[in-house]
Formats: C-alpha cells, sequence, structure tokens
C-alpha cells in the first residue's frame, strides 16, 4: 500500500509541479469552489490544518493569479477567496490529475473490483478505530 502510496503521489507531484504548484496549493485550489466563495478560516476547516498555513498557500495562488481575496459583499470585515478564470482552468487540471487512474489500467474489472473490497476490508469498512487513548 506505501508503494501505491508513493507512485500516486509521485505522479501527482510531478503534474502539479508543471501547473506550477506544490501538492498542497493543488489541494487547496481542489477544495474551493469557483461558484461560491469561501472565507480562509473554512477552507483551513475543509483542508484540516492552521489558517497560518492556508495563509501562505493562498499567497501562492493568488501570486500565481488562480485566486483573489476579496471583501465579503455580506460582512465587509470579512475576505473572500475567490477562484479566477485561470484558477478555474487550472483547477479543471488539477481535479483531472487527482483523479487520474492510470496506475490501476492493467487491472480487470474483477481485479478492481477484488481490490475495492480488500481496500475497504483492511480500512474496517473506511472508519479505522482510534489509536491512542480517548
Amino acid at each position: 500500500m506505501a508503494h501505491v502510496t508513493a507512485a500516486l503521489r509521485h505522479r501527482q507531484g510531478s503534474a502539479f509541479a508543471e501547473l506550477g504548484l506544490t501538492p498542497a496549493a493543488a489541494r487547496a485550489l481542489r477544495e474551493l469552489d469557483p461558484d461560491h466563495p469561501l472565507p480562509a478560516r473554512d477552507l483551513a476547516g475543509q483542508l484540516g490544518c492552521d489558517r497560518s498555513n492556508v495563509t501562505v498557500l493562498v499567497d501562492k495562488l493568488e501570486q500565481a493569479g488562480l485566486v483573489e481575496r476579496r471583501t465579503d459583499p455580506t460582512d465587509r470585515r470579512q475576505k473572500t477567496l475567490v477562484v479566477t478564470g485561470e484558477g478555474r482552468v487550472v483547477r479543471a487540471r488539477v481535479i483531472e490529475v487527482m483523479s487520474d487512474s492510470r496506475l490501476l489500467s492493467g487491472l480487470s474489472d474483477e481485479e478492481l473490483s477484488t481490490l475495492r473490497d480488500l481496500v475497504w476490508k483492511v480500512s474496517d469498512g473506511g472508519c479505522p478505530e482510534s489509536f491512542g487513548p480517548e
């Protein structure tokens, strides 16, 4: 599983680099809905990271012309993140890269079904037990 993950990360990382993005910036861009501007704090929640990290990611996306910070029309104290026209194009490519299944293209439908079932089983049905004291 670690080998598959490494292969996916390598392929995605190379494709993101061609777009001028780091994997973290690509993920942030993917999380932004072009039709619904979002405050940076909400993006931080979606990414599961600190707001200061999101600030750095958004700075990079803004410098690349993919995102703009705009005043929220409903709350002028707040800034929202708006995906630009170029950002929409790059975001579509990011989604395409993240959905690329060429790594699995050599598997038959039966093998894909078996793989899906096995991954589901080893991940405890998608809900692994928590570790450590509760």
